[in-house]
């Protein structure tokens, strides 16, 4: 794989992936094939100041954690009004990092 390119789509993406996480995803890139890099670079991340965003005006009906695939956990919180605004304010702390560990997830699921 081609090492220029590869520092192109890390440099690119960076903010989407835990900081601790990136030497690693390097490593995994550039043993992978050009196809499978290809599939990777059309991927769709999510944006983690953009769920924050989300998570401070909707994060009590649970959107935050549906939009993360954490579908028990929206519910709860949907139902319980954001665990009565106490889950709801964890979460603007904690959502930035669930947002990076789940497109480093999604992005190793591929490779």
């Amino acid at each position: 794989m081609d090492k220029q390119l590869i520092d192109t789509y890390i440099i690119t993406n960076q903010k989407y992936f835990p900081e601790d996480k990136v030497v690693y995803l390097k490593e995994k890139l550039s043993s992978i094939d050009q196809d499978r890099f290809s599939l990777i670079s059309s991927l769709s991340l999510k944006d983690p100041i953009l769920l924050l965003v989300i998570s401070l005006f909707f994060g009590s009906l649970g959107v935050d954690r549906f939009l993360l695939g954490d579908t028990a956990m929206g519910i709860l919180k949907l139902f319980t009004c954001g665990g009565l605004g106490i889950w709801t304010i964890i979460d603007w702390f904690l959502i930035m990092n669930k947002t990076r560990e789940y497109n480093f997830n999604k992005i190793m699921t591929i490779i």
